[in-house]
């Protein structure tokens, strides 16, 4: 078992019931032993559903299949599967999911194409699927509403805790309630987001209003996170909203009535994706980048990846070194326009480096102490315009080779 990371909450949530969601969780064996590795969530009529998905040109059989229902926008159940990710796996993939799909339909009264599959492991190993579809007999007669956590824990592979977040806000009138969990510890790169999420809400949106606010904050929270700069081929996150809340309807996704919706959703995925960070294999320090004076807010966002992602940066930060000529080789790094003699660098919130030189009041005793925090903070303003963004990552360990080395022994 893999020792909880230092950067771990204190304490797993106390996630809220959500209206109109059930959650069931059993062990297959088809990798791991003693742990549950399946999860079933089953949703109440009416529920509508939003997703973004990976970008990885080799994406898996239950990504294609997520974006080829989609757009119907409907969701009855979600089955997830952890340890074999149902990547490369050819036609007995997607056989897979097709029949994961089917057999979960039948048991509830739906048709396949409402059923949502999502799955993350090791890549290229056959799933074997009867362990799958015979065992989503058993978790359909336990379904319960307070076994979100459950479900959290059942979808880990090498995370070393449990992610969760919640949040309540109004939708006019009526009380509304999101949660939800996430998965992710390493092969983290998300471009859309081995990362999954899922979120629930008893508010009642309309599919294309739901993907319209689930993708604009998934663009300033998971796609922010980098722990090894690997986008994973089964990146996902969903949204499932079942209108239980019974709220008025909204039809755009601008309308003023969604503002505290948004910023509820907001805030969860933005814990949530913070987590994932915290949980990066062998961490030991959250590292948050914050770019600005970028030429567009685009650039910043490559400029703020380029430092959170560099192995020199993560590994300086790991050894509590303060050698910031590593983030300004960075930032020249990423391609993006930048002025070095109008830049600065902020670690701690210490001014180390202004107009193309070390500031001169800068002393290395001063960052010293925030070098040895768990949590780091680098600014950089590259000079050439108003653009902005930040990234989310974590150090680089020798405890991340080591994990990757065995995982699949």
């Amino acid at each position: 078992m893999l020792k909880i990371s230092p950067l771990a909450p204190a304490a797993f949530p106390d996630l809220p019931v959500v209206k109109g969601v059930q959650f069931s969780t059993g062990c297959t064996g088809m990798k791991y032993q003693g742990r549950d590795d399946l999860m079933l969530a089953v949703f109440s009529e009416n529920t509508t559903a939003a997703g973004v998905f990976t970008k990885n040109a080799m994406p898996g059989a239950p990504v294609d299949w997520g974006r080829e229902i989609r757009p119907r926008g409907i969701a009855r159940a979600l089955v997830v599967n952890a340890g074999i990710a149902n990547v490369f796996t050819g036609a007995a993939g997607r056989q897979t999911v097709t029949e994961t799909a089917a057999a979960a339909a039948r048991l509830i009264g739906a048709v396949p194409e409402d059923i949502h599959i999502a799955s993350t492991g090791v890549i290229g190993d056959p799933v074997p699927t009867k362990m799958i579809t015979d065992l989503l007999p058993k978790l359909n007669e336990t379904l319960s509403a307070e076994a979100g956590r459950q479900a959290s824990e059942a979808i880990l592979t090498t995370d070393t805790f449990a992610k969760g977040a919640s949040a309540r806000c109004k939708i006019g009138s009526r009380e509304i309630t999101i949660a939800g969990f996430a998965k992710g510890s390493g092969m983290i790169a998300p471009d859309m987001a081995t990362m999954l999420a899922f979120l629930f809400t008893d508010a009642a949106i309309p599919a294309p209003v739901l993907q319209d606010v689930l993708s604009e904050a998934n663009e300033k929270t998971f796609n922010c996170v980098t722990v090894d700069s690997d986008t994973s081929t089964s990146d996902t996150v969903l949204l499932f909203a079942t209108g239980e809340a019974d709220n008025n309807a909204v039809t755009a996704s601008d309308n003023p009535t969604l503002s505290d919706f948004k910023e509820a959703l907001h805030k969860v995925m933005a814990d949530l994706a913070q987590q994932v960070a915290r949980d990066g294999e062998g961490a030991s320090k959250f590292i948050t980048v914050k770019v600005s004076g970028a030429s567009s807010d685009s650039s910043a966002k490559t400029i703020a990846l380029a430092i959170a992602n560099s192995p020199l940066v993560k590994t300086a930060i790991a050894g509590e070194d303060a050698n910031w000529g590593r983030v300004i080789m960075a930032v020249g790094k990423s391609g993006e326009p930048a002025d070095r003699d109008a830049m600065s660098l902020k670690i701690g919130g210490i001014l180390i480096a202004e107009i193309g030189q070390r500031s001169p009041d800068y002393k290395e005793e001063d960052v010293m102490p925030h070098m040895k925090g768990s949590d780091i903070n680098i600014e950089v303003d590259v000079g050439v315009g108003n653009g902005q963004a930040f990234a989310w990552t974590c150090d680089l360990t020798h405890g991340y080779i080591e994990i990757n080395a065995d995982y699949r022994s």
